[in-house]
């Protein structure tokens, strides 16, 4: 890991988002909650936020920081449900990296609890929409 001892520690935020395409059907599914393994979008959260607790773990030179908000919510499309991961802390590093895996880890969630129904799905555009420090 690099040093940022020097750095000042500062309210820091970050907010990534990312996308799953998925047909019309499924989404349905999602959206009255028939989907066999449950709740779906309540599960993508919950795995999500696991994820933003547990960076460090997963990206070798990533910094545990000190979180004070993580938020993942839903938008959902005709095709698709885009996924927008807020993350905040006060440390001397950002909190990019948390976001980013909290959108992919919650996009797999989905991808995952939909598979069985062998439609084709594809996750994309994901990406960190703002930094702050």
């Amino acid at each position: 890991m690099i040093d940022i001892g020097n750095k000042k520690v500062t309210k820091r935020k970050a907010i990534a988002t990312g996308q799953i395409i998925l047909d019309e059907e499924i989404i349905n599914y999602i959206k009255e909650k028939r989907v066999p393994k449950g709740d779906v979008l309540n599960s993508a959260k919950i795995s999500g936020l696991i994820a933003i607790k547990n960076t460090p773990n997963l990206i070798p030179f990533c910094h545990p920081v000190k979180i004070t908000k993580a938020d993942i919510n839903f938008e959902i499309y005709e095709n698709k449900i885009k996924a927008i991961c807020e993350v905040q802390g006060i440390d001397r590093t950002g909190f990019e990296m948390e976001a980013l895996v909290g959108v992919c880890i919650s996009l797999l969630t989905i991808y995952d609890m939909c598979k069985i129904y062998k439609k084709k799905m594809k996750i994309d555009e994901i990406s960190l929409i703002e930094k702050k420090k």
